[in-house]
């Protein structure tokens, strides 16, 4: 990523999320997830798979999502897009701390 990225190509807002675990009687929890910001991104797909595992087939989609700098940002959020959501698998700091380039993949079933 280069250390003049351009801010105006941060040009979709996307929502970003956090999640909330609650108890579910049975000694387990239930992951649920609040909307935490909307914020004004890019996004540039990378690649695509297919994968068949335990009889079921499905696919998945990596992309790059840039952001403006957040604190706290992890691995377990998860960034939605209308109705794509992506789960973030790394999260890294670029141009001195103005932006975070987020590794992130949807799963499609």
């Amino acid at each position: 990523m280069s250390a003049s990225f351009d801010i105006g190509a941060l040009d979709r807002r996307l929502v970003l999320q956090a999640p909330v675990e609650t108890d579910d009687g049975a000694g387990g929890v239930t992951r649920t997830y609040d909307s935490v910001a909307t914020i004004w991104a890019s996004v540039t797909p990378l690649s695509g798979r297919t994968d068949i595992a335990a009889d079921s087939r499905g696919a998945s989609l990596r992309v790059r999502i840039v952001m403006r700098f957040r604190e706290g940002v992890t691995t377990r959020h998860r960034i939605v897009d209308g109705a794509h959501v992506y789960a973030i698998v790394a999260v890294r700091e670029i141009t001195g701390r103005r932006f975070l380039e987020i590794d992130a993949e949807e799963r499609q079933d």
